[in-house]
């Protein structure tokens, strides 16, 4: 099993950067990238009234399909609207609509203290959209030879912050594998109180591996592209085998 050390907050904004890079180079990537955000926003319900926000934007590319949504993250790069941190916004009770985090969720050291934030700052049926690795068969075996964050699938899940902790005393911290367990696998489903989970959807995408992310290796070009949408058809009625990422929807209770 994979285990990162402590590592500082900054961690985070290195990757940011790396990340960039690569989509600089990458243009298989954009194009999953843009059909994943038109998942993401075509979850939008915008009946609830309020401010759609993405926590940890990084690059803030979601802008390109949701172009009013307030980008955010724990540092503030220029491109960006907001610096924010999940365990203490700055918004207002009640007063966002959506949150949106893509590959934000399994960075949460205490997932249960940042969804209490999340509860107090959401309007009424407001919306919390996680889209997350999925820790499918294949899944696993990808994000655990090809990529550098351990899946723990096993690991305990610490779910609330200990007496005394603070925001800034947030770290670097990794487990894909948190979604999956909590919301697909139903681990969590009693510690969901004050929310109803709307949607839990696993995603066939053998497109998204074979652009190798932001840190793997770009493997073929436009055919290659083609032929591997055509096998997530395929794949797509086997999702605990196949399924590449993971899209939750939760929804804050309206009573």
């Amino acid at each position: 099993m994979k285990v990162i050390s402590a590592l500082p907050l900054e961690q985070h904004n290195i990757e940011i950067q790396h990340n960039r890079e690569a989509w600089q180079r990458k243009p298989m990537l954009r194009d999953v990238y843009r059909d994943f955000y038109r998942l993401i926003a075509s979850n939008l319900n915008f009946q609830i009234r309020g401010s759609i926000v993405e926590l940890g934007s990084g690059m803030g590319h979601i802008k390109e399909v949701i172009p009013h949504c307030i980008t955010t993250d724990l540092f503030s790069n220029p491109w960006l609207d907001h610096q924010e941190n999940c365990y203490k916004l700055s918004f207002a009770d009640s007063m966002v609509s959506h949150l949106i985090l893509f590959d934000v969720w399994h960075h949460l050291r205490y997932p249960g203290t940042a969804l209490q934030e999340f509860h107090r700052v959401l309007a009424p049926g407001g919306r919390l959209i996680l889209f997350e690795p999925a820790a499918s068969w294949v899944g696993r075996l990808v994000y655990h030879y090809f990529h550098h964050e351990p899946v723990a699938i096993r690991d305990a899940i610490t779910w609330e912050a200990p007496a005394g902790f603070s925001a800034a005393d947030a770290d670097y911290f990794a487990a894909q594998g948190s979604a999956t367990r909590l919301f697909w696998w139903n681990e969590g489903r009693d510690r969901l109180q004050g929310w109803r989970l709307h949607e839990v959807r696993p995603i066939t995408s053998f497109d998204y591996f074979s652009s190798g992310g932001f840190s793997g290796p770009h493997l073929g070009g436009r055919f290659l592209h083609s032929l591997m949408r055509g096998l997530d058809y395929i794949c797509s009625p086997f999702p605990r085998a196949f399924a590449a990422r993971l899209l939750v929807v939760l929804e804050k209770e309206t009573n």
